[in-house]
């Protein structure tokens, strides 16, 4: 997978053995799944029909790292999105910064 792939080689990663270990486990708890597990299976859709629900959405998201204790900010999480709605321009490419 391109994610195991993606962890294994970044050698800025330093919960590589950690998250490793961790979706092996869950992958091995999972009949479903042959190697690793990285999400829920009984994730529950929620449909994005007003742009206040999108809206919610986007903020949950953005909020998580700073939920965890990762980052101060939102904006602070490398891999987040969350700084290109504040006006900047984060790492990742292809954001499509929609209206909130």
């Amino acid at each position: 997978m391109a994610v195991v792939k993606a962890i294994k080689e970044n050698d800025r990663e330093s919960r590589k053995e950690n998250l490793l270990k961790t979706f092996q486990r869950n992958g091995s708890k999972n009949s479903n799944v042959k190697y690793n597990q990285f999400w829920r299976q009984d994730n529950k859709p929620i449909e994005l029909w007003s742009n206040f629900v999108i809206s919610q959405k986007i903020r949950y998201i953005h909020n998580n790292p700073v939920e965890q204790g990762l980052v101060f900010r939102s904006e602070d999480y490398p891999y987040s999105s969350a700084v290109d709605y504040s006006g900047e321009k984060g790492v990742l490419n292809g954001v499509v910064v929609v209206g909130l």
